[in-house]
């Protein structure tokens, strides 16, 4: 049950339903997940500076039960999520951060209990 938080200090109108269905399709392809596990929030119109300036930029917060736990799997998920925000956003690499938050079954809620009883 993957959690994507994207932020941004681009538009609203940068990320209209058609995007959120490209990057839910595209982050469960990478991570290996099934799309109706993925849930996906974006924040957008934000007061944001990064690396001293405040062009255009994202964060992206990926949180994850056993899926981004290594440097070599999150290697892999980095290079293929930078390329889609890239071509989605027209943003070049600088201004896009990711972090990669590996989660453990009781940390997650889910159907009145927690993950490791599902």
């Amino acid at each position: 049950m993957p959690f994507i938080d994207l932020e941004s200090n681009l538009p609203s109108s940068k990320f209209p339903d058609e995007f959120l269905k490209k990057m839910c399709s595209s982050t469960a392809a990478v991570l290996g997940k099934p799309e109706d596990r993925m849930n996906l929030t974006v924040r957008a119109g934000l007061s944001m500076l990064m690396a001293g300036s405040s062009a255009p930029c994202v964060q992206v917060t990926v949180s994850a039960i056993g899926v981004v736990d290594s440097a070599e799997k999150n290697k892999q998920h980095s290079a293929k999520i930078f390329q889609f925000l890239t071509q989605e956003l027209g943003l070049s690499e600088d201004r896009i951060v990711l972090r990669f938050w590996p989660l453990e079954p009781w940390q997650v809620g889910k159907k009145g209990t927690v993950m490791t009883f599902l």
